[in-house]
């Protein structure tokens, strides 16, 4: 029977309930030590004193404190960080890689959600659902179909910006349907996107010919107002701009300002700012559809953020590589 490594979680305590609901909870336990109750949010808590050197594993997630050179040196032992959301960018010092320590992120299981909410998203945009509410709420008498506009899915032109995880489950969730994809990342080879079973483009064209456009690109300097008022002014009049990603990749400006003209839709989860001040126009723009940063992980789904770290701590123990390692070099490159 293998020994049980020390793991300690490292994160805000109110999430781990459900991460971790007792089925969970039970099937980390079985695999590691862990306090199930003790969640870390500073490592300079005197009470960990004595805890700390003995620490192999770190379950991280929201909340956790970034993990400096000098909580290295206080967790001599240290072998593995799980982290239970997606990004960790801003949780660790490159001394962890460093100091050969292995990363695992939920990423990928968090990508499932985001990319479910993209789908409906699309689809509820190719029906012209949104536009058709507000016209059926202002008439208050079913509007004539004419007033509509160009509705329906078949055969849409759909752009996917950015091959991330979840631009990737995107992609494959639209197959059953009717639509031609498009695909631009500048990351991705023209064999690699016709194995997708996309076509590539450069963003000119694809927001110039695509009806639907989904944002999926990972926040970077480069990637900031990637969409800006050149590339609003581009996507055709009636054309649904999605954003899951990050606010930052579009030119929130811009875009009110063409949004003003009633020329094209948006759907927002996403803002920059974050929140939205009182009084944004967003608000109020009844071609903008938002919603509260809800498409990632929530509720049930978080549960499965928690069974990821679980199966990685049990490929830590049987020596096999981790699921979904993360590598320093594609940092830059990622959300």
């Amino acid at each position: 029977m293998r020994k049980r490594p020390t793991a300690l979680f490292a994160l805000d305590g109110r999430h781990l309930p459900l991460l971790f609901p007792p089925d969970v909870a039970a099937a980390l336990a079985d695999l590691v030590d862990i306090d199930p109750a003790l969640a870390v949010t500073d490592f300079a808590a005197p009470e960990l004193g004595p805890l700390l050197p003995g620490v192999e594993v770190l379950v991280t997630g929201w909340g956790c404190p970034r993990l400096t050179p000098a909580v290295l040196e206080a967790l001599p032992r240290l072998r593995a960080v799980l982290h239970t959301g997606g990004t960790v960018k801003k949780l660790l010092h490159p001394e962890v890689w460093e100091r050969g320590i292995a990363v695992s992120s939920a990423a990928a299981a968090n990508a499932l959600p985001v990319a479910e909410y993209t789908l409906g998203m699309i689809l509820l945009s190719g029906k012209g659902v949104f536009a058709a509410r507000e016209a059926y709420r202002a008439a208050e008498a079913l509007p004539p179909q004419r007033e509509l506009g160009d509705i329906g899915n078949a055969g849409r032109r759909v752009g996917i910006v950015g091959a991330s995880r979840i631009g990737r489950r995107v992609v494959e969730l639209l197959r059953p349907f009717d639509f031609e994809v498009l695909l631009h990342d500048p990351y991705v080879s023209e064999d690699e996107a016709r194995a997708l079973g996309v076509r590539p483009a450069a963003l000119p064209e694809l927001l110039a010919t695509c009806s639907i456009v989904s944002v999926h690109a990972p926040a970077t300097p480069e990637t900031r107002h990637m969409i800006d008022a050149a590339g609003l002014a581009l996507l055709p009049d009636g054309a649904v701009l999605i954003n899951t990603a990050r606010g930052s990749l579009v030119d929130t400006e811009a875009l009110v300002a063409e949004l003003r003209t009633g020329r094209i839709r948006a759907v927002l989860d996403v803002t920059e700012p974050e929140p939205l001040p009182p009084g944004s126009p967003l608000f109020r723009l009844p071609n903008a559809f938002l919603t509260p940063h809800i498409a990632g992980s929530l509720g049930n789904e978080l549960r499965r953020l928690g069974l990821a770290a679980v199966q990685e701590a049990d490929r830590l123990l049987a020596g096999q590589p981790l699921a979904h390692p993360v590598a320093r070099d594609e940092l830059p490159h990622s959300a």
